[in-house]
């Protein structure tokens, strides 16, 4: 106990503190828009359920990383080397590499279910036919099992936990501090689950916009399994400006809907 204390005694830490913090939100939007989603499809007695589920499996997925921090910082040790690597970058380093540690490809295996998941599912909204999809809004959760959502949340859970505790990894070396920052993030996931799944339901095109948001993350984990770090700044960046563009379109209907009915 005193040794925390001591930890915390310095400004450094908590400024690290906060900073990963934020870090570890930004980090659980993917996951959130992934369990709001396919909470979504389960009958409406069961959705909080399984979204208060999901979210309690990542938390503990999250502290376990943590309690076998020598263990996960082993899965960036090569295992495979195919021995064929990109041409050198600006900064000298190769634009992509094969050499495959286990951690690369947890997040090339997410990354490929993300990109079939999605794709399968905007095919299937664009195609306007039933298909008993997971996703599937036509099916009317008919044929979406609870053990079958949160499955599928558990697996895409593990992917993100590992990119979120190594995150943390690298931002600071004091366990406490990651601990915090991973149980703050996780209480956010959950206040925010329900809101963020009802606003999906109330509006349907947010499911595309959404889906559209998991092949592009997909896409972004396995080019970092292939040693292609694409920038997060970036990707949520994109992303902001494409919901901030949808909340410009959901007020314009609104206000067409409430100016037709004026009339």
């Amino acid at each position: 106990m005193t040794e925390i204390f001591a930890i915390f005694a310095d400004p450094a830490v908590w400024a690290a503190l906060f900073a990963l913090v934020v870090m570890e939100v930004v980090l659980g939007i993917d996951n959130l828009i992934f369990i709001s989603i396919l909470s979504n499809r389960l009958p409406p007695e069961q959705q909080a359920k399984a979204r208060k589920l999901g979210i309690g499996l990542a938390l503990g997925l999250r502290l376990a990383l943590l309690s076998g921090i020598a263990w996960l910082v082993g899965l960036t040790a090569p295992i495979i080397d195919l021995g064929i690597t990109g041409a050198p970058g600006s900064h000298g380093e190769p634009t992509f590499e094969t050499a495959f540690s286990w951690r690369d490809i947890i997040l090339i295996a997410g990354g490929l279910f993300l990109v079939w998941k999605a794709t399968k599912e905007i095919h299937h909204n664009l195609d306007g036919e039933e298909s008993g999809e997971l996703l599937d809004k036509k099916s009317g959760g008919k044929a979406v099992s609870f053990g079958s959502v949160i499955v599928q949340i558990l697996l895409l859970d593990m992917v993100f936990s590992i990119d979120s505790i190594l995150t943390a990894v690298g931002m600071t070396d004091d366990l406490p501090v990651m601990v915090i920052a991973v149980i703050v993030a996780v209480t956010v996931m959950l206040l925010a689950a329900d809101p963020l799944a009802n606003f999906i339901a109330r509006n349907p095109t947010v499911v595309m916009l959404a889906l559209g948001f998991l092949l592009m993350i997909g896409a972004v984990l396995i080019a970092d399994g292939f040693g292609v770090h694409v920038p997060k700044g970036y990707i949520y960046a994109a992303m902001a400006f494409s919901a901030f563009v949808e909340m410009l379109n959901i007020a314009s209907r609104r206000r067409r809907v409430a100016a037709k009915g004026t009339h």
